[in-house]
């Protein structure tokens, strides 16, 4: 189907253009240097990848790292950050471009860009561009894996290990349970809550599934209510102690691949979307209500 070819290519394309994304890292002289005091900034998938690099800068012990959705970032004198990190796979999104704008000459900002030669350039003080990883379809799955991928590069983490996951996440069978399940949710702990989100996002956009994401120790309070028969409950990250069995309990499948890496984990999140969304007649390239970019006019 015609509607789906960019989405299938781009999200294919994943291990190469994280490999290319790591060795950007080593020159990215622009990002946080240990110690500072961070802001993460983006909108929709941006600003989930924004949470999980925030989750594991703060693990790592590099400073405070807090993300926000550029329409709501607090970014006053007093909570002191030493620069701002903008995620923008466009470079025209009028929320990031605000807060870019707003901190200008009073912090220092670093914009992590898709398209280069675009508006964010030029109100950013420094950008680091991987047009290795922009892409045509409306839905994101490799920019913003690569973009993170990029930002775990610099914190010094290896990424050997989370390419050849992505290579066999692209290889395993997609379950026809996955691509006939009435309800998703995904659940994240730590830096995979963000992953979580973008999971739920990604079915949301390409295949307008009903999906719900949430911290994983979360689930239980609550949003546990709507597991049934034919849901299905998708964990990332470190299996918190008996949720297992509390899922498994309401009828509902329990999916978790505790040993792949979680960002490929979430490359066959996109693989599932992808599905379910050609199983629909759905064109996952140009979704319903959904622009590549998001352009405000003035207000």
């Amino acid at each position: 189907m015609s509607g789906t070819a960019h989405m299938e290519r781009e999200l294919s394309s994943q291990p190469e253009t994280w490999r290319s994304a790591a060795e950007e890292a080593a020159a990215a002289t622009a990002l946080p240097e240990s110690g500072q005091s961070v802001a993460v900034v983006g909108c929709g998938t941006s600003w989930f990848m924004a949470q999980a690099y925030a989750a594991l800068r703060e693990r790592a012990g590099l400073g405070v790292t807090d993300a926000f959705a550029a329409s709501e970032a607090l970014l006053g004198a007093q909570r002191g950050y030493d620069k701002v990190v903008a995620i923008t796979r466009s470079g025209t999104t009028t929320e990031v471009l605000r807060v870019l704008e707003a901190v200008r000459g009073r912090i220092p900002t670093v914009t992590v860009l898709g398209a280069p030669d675009t508006p964010a350039r030029e109100v950013s003080d420094e950008t680091v561009t991987l047009p290795f990883a922009d892409e045509l379809s409306v839905v994101q799955t490799r920019f913003a894996t690569s973009a993170l991928a990029l930002l775990r590069a610099h914190l010094g983490e290896d990424l050997a290990g989370a390419v050849a996951d992505a290579e066999e996440a692209l290889t395993v069978p997609v379950r026809q349970e996955w691509v006939e399940a009435e309800q998703f949710t995904f659940l994240g702990t730590g830096w995979t809550v963000g992953l979580a989100h973008e999971a739920a996002l990604k079915m949301r956009e390409a295949a307008q599934s009903w999906t719900e994401s949430y911290p994983a120790m979360e689930y239980r309070h609550g949003p546990i209510a709507i597991a049934a028969p034919g849901r299905l409950t998708w964990l990332f990250g470190p299996a918190p102690e008996g949720l297992e069995q509390e899922v498994t309990r309401t009828g509902a499948s329990f999916v978790h691949h505790g040993r792949r890496d979680p960002l490929a984990d979430l490359v066959l999140v996109q693989r599932v979307a992808l599905e379910r969304a050609r199983a629909r007649g759905l064109d996952p390239d140009s979704p319903r209500s959904l622009t590549r970019s998001v352009m405000l006019g003035d207000s």
